[in-house]
């Protein structure tokens, strides 16, 4: 009887030190399958299949061990954790990544900036009244508009903004500039400018912001010769092109100026419209090309009222996106020389897309050829007949006007 109580008992003991042992190695494989999956990124590798432009599937590998290494560390070692906001440094990541690409019109928007964007859009804001973009890293001017603060300050195409008050701009993107230089109507904003012609020397401009009034088009006669001149692309710039020729119509005049200096751009529906005047039905007026290598193609209404009209187009370094759309166009389809300097190259398609948290992301989706398959974006456009303007130019001369009747004239 003794003995197999103590057989039990061995057995009991055996059975309870391998449930402990078990016990043991359960316990350690779930604090570290615990630990592992808390500190595990949710993506390591990850497999980015693109097509190239001949249609055939790209895969590239991104690996993402060295974010998650690095947010870790942050977490583990930064002094003030209980300042850590993980949101920012989400939205910060995705800046950064989007900033990378080194395309200045492709932008990611934390809520705020997204509803800033919004009411640009709606035109609910005071501003300076200067379209601006960046060239070359360089936050520039491309054109003040007609008549507003940015012209009546002395503000040109070409001036290159290095401050907005007291902050620089080198690493301020397109939208966060735009947001400082606009602000309440009345208010003032001082600008220090560098301008070519004044060599090294940097200058203030101190400018009243106002509400924005674009103006569209501006018509005169200079001898038998009309003149129209464009400022903007807006909505309403097919009609009042078309009043404007039915003026050139009633004038009397045989040949034409189309002035398109110091002009932004705009709706690409109004580059085609306008262009459809000087062109036949199913003529190509411009080509977007998106980075499969695909294109769409952006076609003449042929309206041809003016196809055989002697005509010279006006260009400037503040000539931007549709109007260097309607100029290539018709230089690649008419052969109408183009006057003045070169134009500012803004020839990129961007789409916006609403991303959560109320948050967005801009991106550079496609960029404009011409006709003939002149990519305009960075490189702008070379002018046939090119106008030196001096450094001091006489008070009231115009000299690319001057060189443009005395082309037409030999027409």
């Amino acid at each position: 009887m003794a003995d197999m109580f103590e057989s039990k008992l061995q057995i009991i003991k055996k059975g309870t030190a391998i449930f402990i042992a078990l016990l043991v190695l359960g316990g350690s494989f779930f604090v570290g399958y615990t630990v592992g999956y808390r500190a595990r990124p949710p993506v390591d590798i990850v497999n980015v299949v693109s097509k190239d432009p001949q249609g055939n599937d790209n895969v590239k590998t991104v690996d993402f061990t060295l974010f998650w290494d690095v947010w870790s560390r942050i977490e583990e070692k930064y002094v003030d954790k209980g300042n850590i906001n993980r949101e920012k440094l989400v939205f910060g990541a995705i800046s950064g990544l989007v900033r990378s690409l080194g395309d200045p019109y492709t932008e990611f928007f934390p809520p705020q900036e997204t509803k800033q964007f919004q009411e640009d859009i709606k035109g609910a804001f005071g501003g300076i009244g200067a379209e601006i973009g960046i060239r070359k890293g360089i936050l520039t001017i491309i054109s003040p508009i007609k008549d507003s603060p940015a012209e009546r300050a002395g503000l040109k195409a070409g001036d290159k903004i290095l401050k907005i008050d007291d902050t620089g701009t080198s690493d301020l993107s397109l939208t966060e500039a735009v947001g400082k230089i606009r602000g309440e109507v009345g208010t003032k904003v001082r600008l220090t400018i560098f301008r070519e012609e004044n060599g090294e020397k940097p200058i203030e401009v101190t400018v009243t912001r106002d509400t924005i009034k674009i103006p569209i088009i501006k018509t005169e006669k200079k001898g038998d010769v009309f003149v129209i001149q464009l400022y903007h692309f807006t909505e309403n710039s097919g009609f009042e092109f078309r009043k404007a020729i039915q003026e050139f119509s009633a004038s009397g005049s045989k040949k034409l100026i189309l002035d398109l200096r110091n002009n932004p751009g705009g709706f690409l529906v109004m580059a085609v419209d306008i262009a459809s005047w000087f062109s036949g039905p199913g003529d190509v007026i411009a080509r977007e090309r998106f980075g499969d290598g695909s294109e769409e193609l952006y076609r003449s209404s042929g309206y041809r009222v003016l196809e055989k009209t002697p005509t010279v187009i006006l260009i400037n370094e503040g000539s931007a996106s549709a109007s260097e759309i309607v100029a290539g166009a018709l230089r690649d389809l008419r052969g109408i020389k183009l006057i003045g300097q070169k134009t500012f190259g803004k020839g990129s398609v961007q789409e916006l897309i609403n991303l959560e948290k109320n948050s967005s992301v801009k991106i550079t989706i496609a960029k404009w050829l011409t006709p003939n398959g002149t990519e305009i974006n960075e490189k702008g456009l070379e002018p046939d007949v090119k106008v030196e303007i001096p450094k001091e130019p006489e008070e009231g001369k115009d000299y690319t006007m001057e060189k443009a009747l005395e082309v037409l004239h030999g027409m």
